[in-house]
């Protein structure tokens, strides 16, 4: 059996591990080299409050990102470099799982090589690994399943199932997406020989052992009446996400993944479905159109299926390493430069290495932006860097507004906020003024409540007054706020109401600003 298995049958150099760690140790330094020079990014802000009200659900997210940076926060504080240490981890390790896949399929030092740069330069990963959020953490939840089922592939043990399924069950509790990457390995597992598991009891277990480390956050999403699946009925039907036609979802693959690894990823598709020896892993390419498909029928976002490039990076190393083996021999050190020369042009676009004024030169400069994914980002910088602008200055202009309310009003005055990004300004940077937790009806800030606010006095934070109007019998508009040139426009227009008397009860009105999109 062991004869059959081409990656344990193979001398191995000693490069391979060196190559590996040396590409993980470069995505490291990149982002702990840049991931302090601008400030908070708005989803940092709603994850730290998260953080602070710990259960086995939010509305949007499953539970294991937020306990991550809780656990973060209490160690090493919540500094910018702190909080974004764990996701500049998870971006070097999954450099890493890259090159362990890859050398799993039998690629060696330039297959290895060619791998790890592709998941060094693609565009997705250098951006998620700079900030914190769960998408940090997807790609190596995945490709760690994918490196398991290679090994499966190859004849390792029924056993690794087990922590397939683990792996699996963890990767639900970090993001819900993992459900369509099951589903994905699913229908691969049944349309390929590797079909045969179904009749081992191991792959059942390891079944047992996903839902079990999913089950929590599931009997708080029953718990609380499917919050996420209301969320995202409510985006469906709204014009919240750009909308993308197929060709558009896929163009948008290349800029995401970097252009200049394109040849590689078609590669490593080409050789999973046409070669003999890729055929072996045709599962892989199977999960990627699987997957494909399945976010351009549901009109997902286009990064969505980004975590799934690794595994198209190591099959594509493996391709060019013994396509090009005796012939065209500079094909594979020209690809590798392809990919660093096009990563090292594009990485300011992802990567907070340029002052904003000079990011939005550059960018006219090369003639390239960053795709919108949302249809109100239209700020000069990226999305991702739009909304790291702004939240203290913003906080500032609310703490000179309520330390200059009568005693009577601020000592009833509650701040209710429009979206979780104010919100979680007001709770982390609002101590230094004296300010009251914040109120909001968005995402988890609803099922978190009015606290204890009585509806007498309210600064409401609002781009216009229209609604405050009909709900309080006063409202004046004290300023607006002081923002930063470079936050997004929405955030920039928005004043500072000073609204008296509530019309309704509070319990009766707090349904209305409910806020789940």
């Amino acid at each position: 059996m062991c004869a059959a298995i081409p990656a344990a049958s193979q001398r191995r150099s000693g490069a391979e591990p060196i190559l590996i760690s040396l590409f993980s140790a470069a995505a490291l330094l990149v982002h702990l080299l840049t991931n302090g020079r601008y400030g908070y990014f708005r989803d940092e802000l709603y994850y730290i409050a998260c953080g602070r009200h710990l259960a086995f659900g939010y509305v949007d997210q499953p539970p294991l990102s937020i306990l991550l940076l809780r656990l973060s926060e209490l160690l090493l504080g919540s500094s910018l470099f702190a909080i974004r240490l764990l996701p500049a981890l998870a971006g070097a390790a999954t450099v890493t799982i890259t090159g362990l896949i890859a050398r799993e399929l039998g690629g060696r030092a330039w297959a290895i090589a060619l791998a790890c740069a592709g998941s060094l330069c693609a565009l997705f990963n250098l951006a998620v690994g700079n900030f914190f959020s769960m998408n940090a953490f997807e790609p190596l939840f995945w490709m760690g399943c994918v490196y398991l089922l290679v090994r499966i592939i190859n004849g390792g043990s029924s056993t690794l199932w087990l922590w397939f399924g683990i792996l699996l069950g963890v990767g639900l509790e970090n993001k819900h997406s993992t459900a369509f990457f099951g589903a994905g390995i699913f229908i691969a597992l049944l349309l390929t020989p590797e079909r045969r598991h179904f009749a081992d009891k191991w792959i059942w277990l390891g079944g047992v052992l996903a839902f079990a480390v999913a089950l929590p956050n599931i009997l708080w999403q029953a718990q609380h009446h499917w919050p996420t699946y209301a969320l995202l009925t409510n985006i469906a039907h709204s014009d919240k996400n750009v909308a993308l036609g197929p060709a558009q979802f896929i163009v948008q693959q290349i800029v995401f993944m970097n252009p200049g690894t394109l040849p590689l990823w078609l590669a490593g598709l080409c050789w999973v479905f046409g070669s003999r020896d890729g055929r072996r892993y045709m599962a892989l390419g199977i999960i990627y159109v699987v997957l494909l498909g399945e976010f351009i029928i549901l009109h997902g976002k286009s990064y969505y299926l980004a975590p799934a490039y690794p595994m198209l990076f190591a099959a594509g190393g493996v391709a060019a390493e013994r396509v090009f083996a005796n012939r065209l021999r500079w094909f594979k050190p020209g690809l590798l430069f392809l990919m660093i020369a096009a990563g090292a042009l594009l990485t300011p676009l992802v990567v907070p290495i340029l002052p904003p004024g000079k990011l939005v030169a550059y960018m006219r400069a090369i003639g390239m932006q960053l795709p919108r994914t949302e249809t109100s980002h239209t700020a000069p910088l990226p999305q991702i860097f739009a909304d790291q602008f702004g939240w203290q200055e913003m906080v500032a202009s609310v703490g000179h507004v309520y330390n200059h309310l009568r005693p009577e009003d601020k000592k009833r005055a509650a701040i209710f906020c429009q979206n979780y990004g104010e919100a979680g300004a007001i709770d982390f940077f609002g101590g230094q003024f004296g300010l009251p937790p914040a109120i909001s009806g968005h995402q988890n800030y609803f099922l978190w409540g009015p606290r204890d606010w009585t509806g007498e006095v309210a600064l409401v934070l609002d781009t216009r007054d229209d609604n405050e109007r009909e709900q309080f019998a006063s409202v004046e508009d004290l300023s607006q706020i002081v923002s930063s040139p470079w936050a997004l426009p929405f955030e920039r227009r928005t004043h500072i109401y000073l609204c008296h008397d509530l019309k309704a009860n509070v319990r009766e009105f707090w349904p209305q600003v409910k806020k789940w999109l």
